[in-house]
């Protein structure tokens, strides 16, 4: 079997993970619930992606996709002054920020990621015309086919499979929020993933689906299949995805 390798992240202005320790006064203490623990990739279902999705221009695909494609009900965020001390934040560079935020995250059951403003709303303002997309996950031998939604400040994510029996009652495995409080001030936006299920999706396939999705919206080569997904449904090819993410067809 070839060896799959993950892609490597084109959008350069998402901060890497840092290794310095976050300042504890910044943050307020996670209550009981909160906290998500990483589920075994040994009880993922290995789905292959079906036949049927290398070509997305069956009447089956267009029907079912319309019926869907009113999304998933709005979240409420979680307002940022929950999970940091606002105040205390502003007096601090970006880099500081950035450091802190992703620090903080690390191995809670959260992810934790920042990005520049201006990429942040090249990223609201393609989201508006083209709110829906499809990632392949590799698992094992096989992918399993994750459908993406952007409802600013959230991008959702959840089983195709699920999505497709379940419709707008399907729940998101894996919900990223984006915070825009220092977007003005420190050119900077914050970006927290909470997986939903762990039994669905490990921290890690979480921060790759995270990547991933940004990529394709930020990146103007990949960003063409997102629009050609939302508006040219019917000349869609999967395959086009898969090389793209450089995984076998």
């Amino acid at each position: 079997m070839r060896r799959w390798r993950a892609p490597q992240m084109i959008v350069s202005s998402l901060e890497s993970i840092l290794s310095q320790s976050p300042r504890p006064s910044l943050f307020h203490s996670v209550g009981p619930g909160c906290c998500f623990i990483s589920g075994s990739l040994s009880t993922l279902m290995k789905q292959a992606v079906p036949n049927d999705f290398i070509k997305w221009s069956s009447v089956g695909f267009c029907k079912w996709y319309s019926r869907f494609a009113t999304g998933f009900a709005p979240l409420q965020p979680k307002p940022l002054d929950s999970i940091v001390d606002v105040d205390r934040m502003r007096d601090r560079s970006a880099e500081d920020i950035a450091s802190a935020w992703d620090d903080y995250h690390l191995g809670r059951g959260h992810i934790g990621a920042t990005v520049k403003a201006k990429l942040f709303h090249l990223l609201e303002n393609r989201a508006i015309d083209c709110r829906y997309f499809v990632i392949p996950l590799w698992r094992g031998s096989g992918y399993t086919t994750m459908f993406v939604q952007v409802q600013m400040p959230h991008i959702l994510f959840t089983g195709l499979e699920d999505y497709k029996a379940r419709g707008t009652q399907a729940a998101p495995y894996f919900t990223v929020t984006f915070y825009k409080e220092f977007a003005e001030s420190k050119d900077l936006v914050l970006i927290r993933g909470d997986i939903v299920f762990t039994s669905k999706l490990s921290d890690n396939e979480a921060k790759w689906l995270m990547e991933t999705s940004l990529s394709f919206y930020l990146n103007d080569s990949r960003y063409k299949l997102v629009e050609k997904f939302n508006k040219q449904t019917r000349d869609f090819e999967f395959k086009d995805v898969l090389q793209a993410l450089d995984m076998p067809v």
